[in-house]
């Protein structure tokens, strides 16, 4: 009885607050949604994270963040890093990165001496070449299958090669250490997804790049060679490429050089927020004409250029940090960076971008989890989020709203009806959202008629059970905000409740607030919402 008062009483004070105040303006809108077809589809694993290869040494702005994250010396002993993975069930991770084409794979016949990174300014990146020993391959891949990891592994594609002038490369790439590597994995039992063929040598490349003529040519050998060596395996994995940055004719020649049905996934990489250095980068987040700059022709040119030229092949943003080198300290690690990144996940679906992976699991400034601890910071949440309840099918939507309202909507996933995200960029405008299927409002934008103080207490409440008393089925609300209302909070909030690893360094349980389905759906300034309709009508979702 003492806590219903309790309830009661603190529910009231929120009402009178709730009509004093006039800090923010309202603002309400309507969105129409298609379920009549999908737009798009996205893999079943759409969230993908990477780990990298730099040394504790790597260095930007005189700072070095990488710190132990490195596939070579990242702890694989630690409970809340598997924790973390294994919340996903099946997380994407794409091994791979500035230094993968020059890692060495210590297997079989080697013309030179597999030895550790060290620094050296005639190496690439300022490295020297590195290794990858077998028992630290053997290390990553009981970790990979202990936590239900699926593994893309990123080759190195300049072995045997020479450097020509300026950037360029050339010479016949020399794959027997790539299929000893592959012959060793295939014994051993390790899964293998896809294998990726370099990192940012396309085009003008970044450090290195190699033509497409001799790119083209690469595939096909490589295609052959897993073809061969996986010849008695039921499952072959897929072939992916190049890594780096869209250009479209090098990308449209890619796929004539090589031919139909040999690459069967185009990767290209995102860092549209600018170097992580750039005063600017909080006010690029929440500016939704930056948000929806030239990244937008990228991905729908990239869409084109699959359709037109490899119609067989799928797209896969292979890496994105926002922020390069490193990423941006106290912004890519704090919860102003999801805005940047849901936003990323809902702009690259609506063109078929397949899976999207995030630079980096671990590592910089931009890594989902830190360095030293493996405590989640906001970003990802955010993904798990997305993972949890965004499925493969992507309806059209428009919008009456501001620009500063971002809306998303996919299929739910494993289960019926809608899930909505609604990204809400403004600093002082709260939407009041309304729900069309083009035919019927299913949710009004503001109640029909002034509810009585019981009625909206019932409201507030309503999240106790799975059905409402007046027999509605009840919608899901996750609601995302910073601690303190502070942008730069490492702490992210779900319905006002901090998301931190329990007592027991588990991941915390991400519950939703429940509300009748009807009802209309509020977005506060500077909040991102994943709002879930079980009831929505969508046939294309069926």
């Amino acid at each position: 009885m003492n806590y219903i008062v309790c309830v009661l009483m603190f529910l009231t004070c929120q009402l009178l607050l709730g009509l004093t105040s006039s800090a923010t303006n309202m603002e309400q809108t309507t969105i129409v949604i298609d379920g009549t077809h999908q737009i798009a589809e996205i893999d079943e694993n759409f969230v993908c994270a990477t780990l990298d290869w730099w040394p504790p040494e790597k260095c930007n702005y005189d700072q070095c963040p990488w710190g132990y994250a490195s596939l070579i010396n990242l702890n694989l002993s630690s409970p809340l890093l598997a924790k973390a993975i294994q919340a996903f069930k099946t997380l994407r991770i794409r091994i791979g990165g500035s230094l993968q084409d020059q890692v060495i794979y210590d297997v079989g016949d080697l013309k030179t001496p597999c030895t550790q990174f060290k620094k050296t300014n005639d190496g690439l990146f300022g490295f020297s070449k590195g290794c990858l020993y077998m028992d630290r391959w053997d290390e990553l891949n009981r970790f990979f299958h202990a936590t239900g990891a699926i593994v893309t592994f990123g080759l190195n594609a300049l072995y045997g090669r020479e450097k020509l002038r300026g950037n360029a490369w050339g010479g016949e790439w020399d794959h027997t250490n790539t299929q000893d590597f592959m012959n060793y994995t295939i014994s051993k039992g390790y899964a293998i997804d896809s294998w990726e063929f370099g990192n940012e040598l396309s085009g003008s490349g970044i450090g290195a790049s190699v033509s497409v003529e001799l790119y083209g040519k690469d595939l096909i050998i490589l295609k052959d060679v897993i073809k061969n060596v996986y010849k008695s395996s039921q499952t072959k994995p897929l072939l992916l490429a190049p890594g780096g940055f869209y250009e479209e004719k090098w990308y449209s020649e890619l796929f004539r050089l090589s031919g139909p049905g040999v690459l069967d996934v185009m990767t290209h990489h995102i860092y549209n927020l600018g170097p992580g250095n750039d005063p600017k980068l909080m006010s690029r987040i929440l500016d939704p004409k930056y948000l929806s700059g030239s990244v937008l022709g990228t991905f729908k040119n990239v869409d084109r250029t699959i359709q037109e030229h490899g119609a067989w092949a799928s797209a896969w943003v292979g890496e994105a940090g926002g922020a390069f080198n490193s990423g941006g300290r106290q912004v890519s690690e704090t919860f102003i960076n999801s805005f940047w990144y849901l936003d990323q996940f809902g702009m690259s679906s609506m063109y078929n971008t397949k899976v999207y992976c995030r630079q980096a699991l671990v590592g910089g400034f931009y890594g989902l989890l830190e360095k030293e601890t493996f405590v989640p910071n906001p970003d990802y949440y955010s993904a798990l989020l997305w993972h949890r309840l965004m499925g493969k099918g992507v309806l059209g939507v428009q919008t009456n709203a501001s620009e500063y309202l971002r809306t998303y909507v996919h299929c739910s996933k494993g289960r019926a009806g809608i899930t909505i995200l609604l990204i809400n960029l403004s600093k002082q405008t709260t939407f009041t959202v309304g729900v069309s299927n083009g035919v019927k409002v299913v949710l009004q934008a503001e109640p029909k008629k002034r509810r009585s103080f019981l009625e909206t207490i019932k409201s507030k409440v309503s999240w106790v059970g799975r059905k409402a008393s007046d027999g509605y089925l009840n919608r899901e609300e996750y609601h995302l905000s910073p601690k303190d209302g502070d942008l730069r909070s490492k702490i992210m909030l779900l319905n006002g409740n901090p998301l931190e690893p329990t007592v027991t360094g588990d991941i915390p349980k991400l519950e939703p607030v429940r509300h009748g389905v009807k009802s209309p759906v509020y977005i506060n300034p500077l909040t991102i919402s994943f709002i879930v309709l079980p009831t929505f009508d969508a046939p294309a979702c069926s």
